[in-house]
């Protein structure tokens, strides 16, 4: 029995892979989806998106993803509830990409990759006990609900310190908790927060619990490590920023990854250094990292993948 071959497999299931799913199917690409273990990604586990062009009452973002799915479907996207968990891409031209979910194997024309990143967290059991109750890991998405409420942000890189300066603006003070006696960040990002009157820095400090009511943050438990001293901030938000990791590890070997993990692109596209193979979303975005820049990057694929197949034609 001859195998199908599709025209375009979309491997992720964020704002950037239902995107492409909607304009996919619209260019009637017939497109497949296969969500991974995590439908939706990471905007599931967002309580209130506030910043999602069209929703002037703001949205949870499990009610978002459902919406877009819904709008892929209602173009005819299949889409499939497994995880790819193999792939061999063809470097010809024209060439028939293989992706494994499973001992199933799916053959296509051309792939979108929309895995997203996941943010890296302590591993502190309470960070998950108080997810969506004050623990976040992005100040842009969630700051909002703090305003004029004290603050923990914990890291020492660019992103804690881009964080820290974000919120000092909306909060009453931001506390940061640096594992080390200095910073990894910048110079420039760390003269921002030196500038920054309620930014206070606690060296040598590491977050070891989470304390509060109903699973909403009230204090934060961290421990001087140079004197094992423990003590207590009160605090309504704690925010995790120890950076992302890209979920690229089953594409490694074959798709040009920059240092960090996260895809290549051509600049001006979404396409791969190999042919009939496009990224979008946080995957392939280390910068913006937003729900909108996701979807955005997502119509980007599809007109890509698109294209390339009537060049085939």
């Amino acid at each position: 029995m001859e195998q199908n071959i599709l025209d375009c497999v979309i491997v992720g299931s964020g704002p950037s892979g239902f995107t492409a799913a909607i304009y996919a199917a619209r260019a009637d690409l017939k497109p497949q989806l296969y969500t991974g273990l995590e439908p939706g990604g990471q905007l599931t586990t967002t309580t209130e998106v506030d910043n999602f062009p069209g929703y002037p009452d703001g949205v949870t973002g499990p009610q978002m993803m459902m919406d877009l799915q819904k709008q892929a479907e209602r173009f005819d996207t299949k889409v499939h509830y497994e995880l790819i968990t193999k792939a061999e891409f063809s470097n010809e031209e024209g060439g028939i990409h293989k992706l494994w979910a499973g001992n199933k194997e799916i053959l296509a024309k051309s792939v979108i990759i929309s895995t997203g990143a996941t943010a890296k967290y302590l591993g502190l059991d309470d960070e998950k006990k108080y997810s969506g109750g004050g623990v976040s890991a992005c100040a842009t998405c969630d700051g909002f609900f703090y305003k004029g409420k004290n603050v923990v942000v914990v890291g020492a890189g660019d992103t804690a310190a881009e964080e820290a300066t974000y919120l000092a603006k909306l909060t009453n003070k931001v506390t940061m908790l640096v594992r080390k006696d200095m910073f990894r960040a910048s110079k420039a990002m760390i003269h921002r927060v030196e500038n920054t009157p309620n930014i206070e820095v606690k060296f040598n400090h590491e977050l070891i619990g989470i304390e509060g009511e109903n699973a909403l943050v009230e204090r934060a438990v961290v421990i001087n490590n140079q004197t094992q001293e423990t003590s207590k901030i009160d605090v309504h938000g704690i925010f995790i920023a120890i950076g992302h990791k890209p979920n690229t590890d089953v594409f490694a070997g074959q798709i040009d990854l920059d240092e960090n993990g996260y895809i290549k692109t051509v600049p001006g596209s979404t396409r791969t250094n190999l042919p009939g193979v496009f990224a979008a979303g946080d995957v392939q975005d280390h910068i913006y990292r937003q729900a909108i820049t996701a979807a955005g990057s997502g119509c980007m694929a599809a007109m890509d993948a698109e294209k390339y197949l009537a060049e085939l034609a």
